[in-house]
């Protein structure tokens, strides 16, 4: 499935809207207006919080958690020591650890598992916002590649 995904301009607070292939309006990620921390809330389009992003403040480097429910579905973490790419490592309880590497602007990643492509984040030039094009083949779980790209872009580009 490819899916677009976008930041939202003129916005007090982290905000994301995810779009399917046909254009669709899928996924919502909203942050909460006041924190000291980002804490996001990853839904579909009825509302339902099908999981929440939180960033550790006390960790050496980037580091944020996604949760389902109250249950750590990963930590995503970026390398402090990349010279001129990103590398992000992202825990999953039990075996399936994904790693995701950008060139060194970090607008183009590869999610990759055991060394095999997963999922490709590419952003899309010449868009007044960040419009990252997502493609994450059938059988991957999306939403965790979701939450995960939008981790990618809140630690990149945390100045925007």
């Amino acid at each position: 499935m490819r899916y677009a995904m976008r930041e939202k301009l003129f916005s007090l607070r982290d905000r994301y809207c995810i779009k399917n292939e046909q254009g669709l309006e899928t996924f919502i990620v909203e942050g909460e207006l006041f924190s000291i921390a980002d804490r996001l809330s990853f839904q579909d389009m009825t509302g339902h919080e099908l999981a929440v992003i939180r960033q550790k403040l006390l960790s050496l480097g980037k580091t944020y958690e996604i949760y389902r429910g109250d249950e750590l579905t990963a930590t995503v973490k970026k390398s402090m020591f990349s010279l001129f790419h990103a590398h992000f490592s992202v825990d999953v309880p039990g075996p399936g650890d994904l790693e995701a590497d950008g060139n060194f602007l970090d607008y183009e990643y590869a999610f990759t598992r055991n060394g095999q492509p997963v999922a490709r984040v590419s952003k899309e030039l010449f868009a007044l916002a960040d419009t990252y094009g997502i493609d994450i083949p059938d059988n991957e779980d999306e939403v965790l590649i979701l939450a995960c790209a939008v981790v990618i872009d809140l630690a990149s580009h945390e100045d925007n």
